[in-house]
């Protein structure tokens, strides 16, 4: 049996998050039975996947009695946000450095950002692994204690928020009674997938579990995921190890390259708004569903197949992108 109990762990999230049926876009595809399972309503700031993850990686800064939260990630990065509000909650300051230049109006991410009081440091072109290290080394000169959270939150304990995630949906399903053949969602730092994979194997769901890459080549991600998911196990205690085979990725949809938008993202924002009233944003969420629905006309599911989008968030970059989505 799965024991995340002796896990330091901080709840800030608002479990468990809804599933419900996309009937309206499962009848326009004319494909499966579509459904949706609501990470984006996780709370703390328009919410997302890495509140999930935050439980345990603010469990292990508070555990290590540090004051300060320090991580990385785009302009727009949807877990920087999520990390400036978990510090909020906690009562920790945070310092963000995010990749490139400050944009000429704070919008989506970087206002939010801002309101929640995190320190903004631009990296420019430089690594931001780097300009991580040197923050951490200033405020610690300072006298203050830094945790560093690497992108994304993708480390063996960010990790086990998806591993408690998905023993939550396998009792939803249990609960509700309805099964799901595969589960589809937008991959990136590898934290989710991996946690899911070890998730499901803890849990006992044996169905696809199908990774849309919005910025990686399956071969290498797949490298990459392996070890984390089992570092991951071994965080449990749990005698398991994992084969990059072990994970489906497809790399089919990376389009432009990251966060760049394109026609499949606007058609699938747009049929989700306008069929369902969801929202799905333009880099992570918008490029796995118009993964998903490209699956379904190619065929790739059969029509009385039940298939879950998990909806990972990222609501608020949106509003950055808007010049680009109404035209």
């Amino acid at each position: 049996m799965m024991d995340l109990s002796r896990h330091p762990r901080v709840s800030v999230a608002h479990l468990p998050t809804p599933v419900h049926p996309l009937p309206r876009l499962s009848a326009h595809l004319g494909g499966p039975q579509l459904w949706t399972k609501r990470d984006d309503q996780t709370g703390l700031a328009f919410g997302g996947n890495k509140v999930r993850k935050l439980e345990f990686l603010l469990g292990e800064a508070i555990a290590h009695q540090a004051d300060t939260l320090i991580t990385t990630g785009a302009a727009q990065s949807n877990h920087a946000r999520q990390t400036a509000a978990a510090a909020a909650r906690a009562g920790l300051r945070c310092t963000l450095v995010l990749r490139g230049e400050p944009p000429a109006e704070a919008t989506g991410n970087v206002l939010l950002d801002h309101l929640l009081g995190a320190d903004v440091v631009w990296a420019g072109a430089r690594p931001t692994p780097g300009v991580m290290d040197e923050v951490a080394a200033a405020l610690q000169a300072r006298g203050q204690r830094p945790f560093v959270i690497p992108l994304g939150g993708s480390t063996a304990t960010g990790a086990l928020g998806y591993v408690a995630a998905m023993h939550e949906w396998v009792e939803q399903c249990r609960s509700g009674g309805f099964q799901f053949d595969a589960i589809v969602f937008p991959t990136s730092s590898g934290g989710t997938q991996a946690g899911m994979v070890v998730g499901a194997r803890l849990a006992g769901y044996d169905g696809r579990i199908v990774g849309i890459s919005v910025d990686h080549r399956a071969g290498e991600f797949q490298q990459a995921l392996a070890p984390l998911a089992t570092a991951t196990a071994q965080r449990l205690d749990m005698p398991m190890s994992f084969d990059p085979d072990d994970f489906e990725v497809r790399d089919d949809y990376l389009g432009g390259g990251y966060a760049v938008i394109g026609d499949a993202e606007r058609e699938a924002i747009r049929l989700a708004a306008r069929l369902e009233g969801l929202l799905v944003d333009p880099v992570y969420t918008g490029r796995a569903l118009a993964g998903l629905i490209d699956l379904v006309r190619k065929g790739e599911f059969a029509s009385d197949q039940n298939v879950l989008f998990w909806h990972t968030g990222g609501t608020p970059a949106l509003f950055a992108y808007a010049g680009q989505l109404v035209r």
